[in-house]
């Protein structure tokens, strides 16, 4: 029997926290890893475990991930933003978390028919069947443009095959090409959705609970804001330090330690990756040397 069963006061003491599974999953683990938790998932079992003692996780599908937090099943988990409003849950947000399975941009849930139907805008679409998984979503948002849409019915998945079957699908995508994959044109985007942590709102109201989760989110936003930035390390002859100081990009203002060769200096600071490539040869042509660049885990503001 595990500590937490056999103990109601420790039960309640630990945090619950809702993985999500499916496509955020992978991304999610390693979201955690570069937090600094260690999270493993056996085959099978939705049961993750996580190297905090203070800690239990549970995995659920992101679709209905926001419910399970409202209902107090979980204390905490992550979403993406249009299945806390597709299910109208009275949830507290407690931090965006801009990551995903593929890109850094927002996922859009847009409208979209074949390339060869004459539609070209919602309103061409009255009385017109609609195939999607966001389905109050998107009979809100034909209520709001006054289309009378015939019916908007629930897509068990592989929408974007349904658009030749229907009259137009309502579907998810973050680069655009499995739309275009399937010859498949946007109408319009009906919703723009990132991935969120939510918290229970009376977990969020005990000071305890509410500390480590207000932690938790500024390690995950930590690991998010290192993703595409580099550590640079080097040496520097005094004479050149203002040179070489003005290399590095506007507000960007390194640490100068001295070294024991007192004509010498080393400096450290942060960049963006895209900026590396570009910065390193211009620092060693202005004398620099001993150039490190190294990854990072986290950086916090």
């Amino acid at each position: 029997m595990s500590t937490t069963a056999s103990n109601p006061a420790a039960a309640r003491s630990v945090l619950r926290f809702g993985l999500p599974k499916g496509s955020l999953q992978d991304s999610t683990v390693d979201l955690f890893k570069r937090a600094g938790y260690d999270v493993s998932i056996r085959d099978r079992s939705y049961f993750p475990t996580i190297d905090d003692p203070g800690m239990e996780m549970v995995m659920f599908r992101a679709q209905e991930m926001s419910r399970y937090v409202e209902d107090g099943v979980v204390d905490v988990g992550i979403t993406g933003w249009d299945w806390i409003i597709e299910n109208g849950s009275n949830v507290h947000e407690v931090s965006e978390l801009t990551y995903s399975k593929a890109t850094t941009k927002p996922a859009r849930w847009v409208l979209a028919v074949p390339e060869e139907s004459p539609v070209r805008s919602p309103k061409d679409l009255d009385g017109a069947i609609i195939s999607t998984e966001l389905v109050e979503t998107t009979r809100r948002y034909f209520q709001k443009l006054g289309v009378n849409v015939k019916k908007v019915e629930f897509s068990w998945g592989a929408t974007e095959v349904k658009a030749r079957l229907v009259d137009a699908i309502v579907d998810i995508t973050e680069t655009g090409s499995s739309l275009r994959a399937n010859k498949l044109r946007e109408i319009d985007t009906i919703l723009t959705s990132t991935t969120r942590l939510i918290a229970n709102k009376t977990a969020w109201q005990d000071p305890s609970k509410r500390e480590r989760i207000e932690d938790l989110a500024l390690l995950l936003r930590g690991a998010i804001a290192a993703r595409q930035k580099v550590g640079l390390k080097m040496n520097a002859p005094r004479a050149k330090l203002t040179e070489i100081v003005s290399l590095l990009p506007a507000a960007k203002s390194p640490t100068v330690s001295p070294l024991a060769d007192g004509e010498w200096v080393a400096l450290e600071v942060i960049v963006d990756e895209v900026v590396e490539r570009q910065l390193v040869p211009k620092l060693s042509r202005a004398g620099a040397t001993g150039i490190i660049s190294y990854p990072l885990n986290k950086v916090i503001p």
